[in-house]
């Protein structure tokens, strides 16, 4: 089977109109972060459901994906790893996370790194030393940013926080809204662990955080506790 089999596939079961959807919903504009990126049109359940069609695809033909100028058939190959780290060995996780970190550039758009960096990457270190997860966080790429950040969902879940909190706190000047999101994001997550540990971060740091941050952050709060922090 070859990528180009995948390929002619997702092409078959694309779709005109949900590729204008899509494209109306990322920021595909001259200068804005999804310029150039080609949508076929499929939604994320169907490519899903296009992964179960080729379950012996290979590794190789999979990375070989990633590169490919059509934002869905990225996905696909991205969900493809997910699926693949989820039951491979560690020989097979080695080989699927160092992938990933190859060919971060081509995982450029917002949608590509949540789907899939906390599953690889933070589940890939949650024993390991965190030293990669530092050094993307102080690329001048905004998605090795932002898989940095978001990495550390995985973390979360486990109930660990202070990576978040470390990353989250190098992030705090970064003038990119997505990257704002992504931050504020995490922080909301570490807070529906443990409310008092998010509050003692705000505490320190809501006074110069982003507005957007700052607002995915407190938006579980409790009413009067999101307007106090809102009114800092």
């Amino acid at each position: 089977m070859s990528e180009d089999t995948i390929v002619k596939y997702l092409k078959s079961i694309s779709n005109d109109e949900v590729a204008k959807v899509t494209k109306s919903f990322f920021k595909t504009n001259k200068g804005q972060y999804s310029h150039g990126d080609i949508f076929l049109g499929i939604k994320v359940p169907d490519i899903r459901k296009a992964i179960k069609k080729f379950p012996t695809a290979s590794l190789i033909k999979i990375e070989m994906l990633l590169s490919s100028k059509y934002h869905e058939v990225r996905h696909f190959a991205l969900l493809y790893m997910v699926g693949s780290f989820s039951k491979a060995v560690q020989k097979e996780k080695d080989n699927i996370y160092n992938i990933y970190l190859k060919n971060t550039k081509h995982i450029n758009n917002w949608d590509l790194v949540d789907c899939s960096a906390h599953h690889i990457v933070g589940s890939y270190l949650e024993d390991k030393d965190k030293e990669t997860l530092y050094k993307l966080a102080l690329s001048n790429s905004l998605w090795e940013r932002r898989i940095a950040i978001v990495s550390t969902f995985y973390f979360i879940k486990q109930n660990s926080f202070d990576h978040t909190l470390k990353i989250a706190e190098m992030l705090l000047n970064d003038q990119e809204d997505l990257i704002h999101k992504a931050v504020g994001w995490m922080l909301r997550e570490v807070g529906k662990k443990d409310e008092a540990l998010e509050k003692t971060f705000l505490d320190k740091h809501a006074k110069k955080m982003p507005r957007v941050m700052l607002r995915y952050a407190v938006e579980r709060f409790a009413k009067e506790d999101r307007k106090f922090y809102l009114n800092l």
